[in-house]
Parts: structure tokens; sequence; C-alpha cells
């Protein structure tokens, strides 16, 4: 998902055929272009795919879809594709198809390559350069048949599913979307555009439909707008917003996304009025739409630890398991004392040692044998073996 997401766009072309743009969008998104990629190694075997319904839950996706064989069908696949231009200031999209189906004489469909772009070098709202993602699939993502024989198959017999409640609020959801539109926005991205509060859900929907468009939620995110509005009404209808609450325009930058929108005044006057269709049916029976959180920083997790202790105390014990683990541990005096005390000292042999009882080594005369067998290794002054030379004649108690 991080690849479909948006996060390398060059490993999702590769996989999939596709780049994925880091959107709000995104998780619609990467719906699409799993669906592109099937669509089009179908293709490769005069084959086409049908989307019975396709699901942005949790960390995945999961798309069922059918496959049918026609080679006259074929033909309409690259109609179905789009190439996707997204601002990088305000976050307006733009869709692109790649392909045209027009209607010829005799009933016949003509297909032919399509013109753009639908957009110019820089964004028509705050002046900013365009992303090009895509392709993805523009055409429907789910058969609202199918989905409503699921929906009713699991409510005759909800104790089939442990999940039959969060599956019924799902797929009302997915009823309720607006099919024949691609993509979303959120509240907070049109929010924080033009730096102002975010306006409540119901307002929004509300100015969207006294504004004569249609409106919908997004399984994938529980703060879209799906509408099949223009980006220049959209903006509109949050200036008309800010005004009701106004941003102060004096810490804005004259090159911002949210001066340049707000320079300029909004042609459709919104009512912000709460309508009563506004509010979707699934959100008045209270339906598990959106699965929550079981828990604060809920998300994917590091390995379990040992014991099932949480990763908080794990850490710190494992802290002070290796605190000090470089420094080397304080040597007992005694102990080294006796242990030097194991070797005859050298200069005592010779008759040179001056130090008497007070030397670290011992002065304890020893036979030959014992001689041999401890080497006065840990001694800094030994001498070099044989320093008279090999011709010379050892000394006493010397090998």
């Amino acid at each position: 998902m991080a690849v479909l997401a948006g996060n390398s766009g060059e490993t999702c072309y590769s996989k999939y055929g596709a780049m994925a743009l880091k959107s709000r969008a995104c998780h619609e998104m990467a719906l699409r272009i799993v669906l592109h990629s099937l669509d089009l190694h179908a293709n490769c075997y005069q084959r086409f795919v049908v989307p019975l319904l396709s699901i942005s839950a949790d960390f995945y996706v999961r798309i069922f879809v059918r496959v049918f064989t026609g080679q006259a069908k074929v033909k309409a696949s690259a109609s179905k594709q789009a190439l996707v231009f997204q601002c990088v200031g305000c976050g307006s999209f733009h869709l692109q198809r790649l392909g045209k189906a027009s209607g010829a004489s005799g009933g016949r469909v003509k297909f032919s390559a399509a013109c753009g772009p639908p957009v110019a070098p820089e964004c028509e709202h705050c002046g900013q350069r365009h992303q090009l993602g895509g392709p993805m699939w523009a055409e429907p993502l789910h058969d609202l048949d199918f989905v409503g024989r699921v929906l009713e198959a699991v409510s005759a017999n909800p104790g089939r599913f442990h999940t039959a409640e969060r599956i019924r609020g799902v797929l009302s959801v997915v009823a309720e979307e607006l099919l024949d539109v691609p993509l979303y926005y959120t509240l907070d991205q049109l929010s924080s555009a033009i730096h102002c509060s975010t306006p409540r859900l119901l307002q929004l929907r509300s100015a969207l439909l006294h504004a004569g468009f249609r409106v919908s939620l997004s399984h994938a995110c529980k703060n879209a707008v799906k509408t099949d509005a223009p980006s220049s009404a959209l903006w509109d209808i949050m200036r008309c917003w800010e005004k009701e609450c106004p941003v102060k325009r004096e810490r804005l930058s004259e090159t911002s996304p949210a001066f340049r929108i707000l320079s300029v005044e909004p042609r459709l006057q919104a009512n912000f009025t709460i309508r009563d269709d506004a509010n979707p049916s699934s959100r008045q029976r209270g339906l598990k739409r959106f699965q929550a959180n079981p828990e604060a920083n809920w998300g994917p997790r590091p390995r379990a630890r040992p014991r099932g202790k949480a990763a908080g105390e794990a850490v710190e014990e494992r802290r002070k398991l290796l605190q000090n683990k470089r420094k080397e541990p304080d040597e007992d005096l005694a102990q080294r004392a006796a242990h030097l005390k194991t070797f005859p000292c050298k200069r005592f042999k010779e008759g040179t040692c001056q130090r008497g009882e007070q030397c670290c080594y011992s002065h304890s005369p020893l036979t030959p044998k014992a001689t041999a067998e401890a080497t006065p290794t840990d001694c800094p002054e030994a001498p070099d073996q044989n320093p008279l030379g090999p011709g010379a004649a050892a000394g006493p108690g010397e090998d």
C-alpha cells in the first residue's frame, strides 16, 4: 500500500504500470491503479474486466472483478483509463481520458484518441505547477446490483459473519457513492489550503447541494467530499466560508496558494443552511461505516516482545541490560595481586631485585620443573629469551 499510495512512483510504475501521486485521495487512486493493471493485462488476451466491488479498508485493498472475453469491447478499454493532473499547491485535480468513444452512423461506436490537456501549465486557482499521475481506471468501482445482493444476504443472516455489522456499514456507504465521479477532496485539505477553520461536513455538503451539484461520501475516507462540482465552484464555496471565518491576510505570503485563492472574489454565493438530504442515510442510521481504532496510536507495530511485555517496558529493560556494556568491569586488586604471586620474579633469580617482600612477583625458590611450567608472561620487564646468545652458557635457573 505504501507504493500504491504514492511513496514511490517509479516502483508503482514498475509493478502496476502507473504513476501514483501523494494526495488525500491516495486510497481510491490505489484501487483505480490496480484495476487499470488488471484490465491492461486482460486486454493482452482479448479480455476485459468489470469491477463488482472495490474496497480500501485498514491497510489493504480488496477488489472483486469479473473477466469477460470480447474483442470488440476490448477496444473500449482505452477510453476507460485516464491521466490525473494534480496541482501541488491547492490540490485541485483534473482527469484526461486516454481514448474517446463517440457514436457513428449505423449505431456503431467510433474510437479515437482524446484531446488535451485539460489544464494550463499553471493552476488557474493558485498558479502552481501540476503533477501527472496515472493512467488509472476512470469508470465505476462497483456494481450496485452486486453490492445490493451482498447487502441483502448479510442482513438476512447477520450471525453468519463476525464482522456483519461492519460489512453492512461499509457496503451502505459504497451504495451511496457517486459512481461516475473519480477521486475526492477532503475537508482538512480544502481548509488547510486557505488556512481557515474547517467547516462541518453537513455545512459543506449542504452548500454543494444548494448550488445544484451532487455530493456523497467515500468508504475510503471519512472526511471525503466526492462531488461532480468543478474545482472553481468548490473554491468559490470555500471563499464564502472564509468570509464567515476570516483569515488574517497580513500573515499570508503573496506567492502562497492561500493568498492567490482568497484574492479572487467568489462568483458563486454559497448557502450553508443545513439541508435534510445532506445527511446520508448510513449516517442517520448510525451504522459502523468506518473502522474505529481499538486504542490510541493503533496501527502496524514492530514484532512481538518476549513474555508479552509492552513495548516501553521491554525497551527500558533492554536499556538497563546493555548499560555500560563496553566498559571493562572494575578488577579486584587483591585477586590480581594473588594472581601475580604465582609467577616467579626474574630479577630475584638474577639477584638484582631490590623490592624484597614488596615485589608483586614470587621470591620463593622453585624447582626446574615448576619454573618451566610458570612463565612470567605478565611481567612487563621480562628480558628476551637467551640474551647471551646461542653459544653462551645459561645462568642458574634458566633453560
